[in-house]
């Protein structure tokens, strides 16, 4: 069975971070994912997850200046020597919050030698790090225009070209739905990739309740093909955090 975990960049906002942690686990999840926590003190991380007894699921490679900054350097031609330098870094925070899975970021970037680019630095990366779990995400072009990896018949592609053990798919139904106009059936063809999932309404990225996907539909096939990781909820509430957590209690 799957467990939920909240994603403390989007979620408890009115809180300061390190007291997120609490509020998520008070509120019913069982882990918690932050998309760049390179600002903030590992120490104060573990500690406030620890206490909350909450496990830290997912974060991303740097870059840290999250408020729109590029996003991630995987894919680009030139920046090799910047990805490695950056993904050490997060596979040091990784370790230290002992973190499930780190998102590898592609970055902007398009063409062939972009992909070559993307499938030598996963390459590397998976071998620099063979006990991490790492995943690649497709991110839509509405919402993140030029960002490489943008199907998620191209990440599967990748992933089985990169033919590592250790790197798998993140999927997240909002971009699935964004992208291919039907997570249910993207999650039909790529569920044995899967190593972490991530859901919102679509569109809006609000509460998974309303919108284009069915969620009681999805997690009902989540269930069926046996998955047994963690879904994070990665969404913007629309006003409180507590007070759009219907979907969370009856799922």
């Amino acid at each position: 069975m799957a467990q939920f975990a909240a994603n403390l960049t989007y979620l408890f906002t009115e809180l300061p971070m390190q007291q997120r942690f609490a509020a998520a686990r008070k509120a019913g999840f069982d882990g918690v994912e932050i998309l760049f926590p390179y600002d903030l003190a590992v120490k104060e991380l573990s500690q406030a997850a620890h206490g909350a007894g909450v496990e830290f699921v997912l974060m991303n490679t740097p870059p840290p200046n999250w408020a729109g900054g590029p996003r991630g350097f995987a894919a680009e031609p030139g920046n090799e020597a910047r990805f490695r330098s950056d993904f050490d870094r997060a596979l040091r925070y990784a370790q230290a919050l002992r973190a499930r899975h780190l998102h590898v970021m592609a970055g902007k970037a398009q063409g062939d030698q972009a992909r070559r680019t993307l499938i030598e630095n996963l390459k590397w990366a998976c071998a620099r790090a063979p006990q991490a779990s790492l995943t690649i995400e497709p991110m839509n072009k509405a919402d993140m225009p030029g960002y490489f990896l943008a199907s998620f018949d191209q990440a599967a592609e990748i992933i089985a070209t990169v033919g590592a053990p250790n790197l798998g798919l993140q999927f997240d139904a909002y971009q699935a739905q964004m992208i291919h106009g039907d997570a249910l059936e993207v999650w039909a063809r790529h569920a044995p990739l899967v190593r972490h999932i991530q859901i919102a309404g679509c569109p809006g990225r609000h509460e998974p309740r309303q919108g284009d996907i069915d969620y009681a539909a999805f997690l009902r096939a989540v269930a069926a093909s046996g998955y047994q990781g963690w879904v994070g909820a990665e969404y913007t509430p629309l006003t409180s955090t507590e007070a759009g957590l219907r979907w969370l209690r009856s799922a």
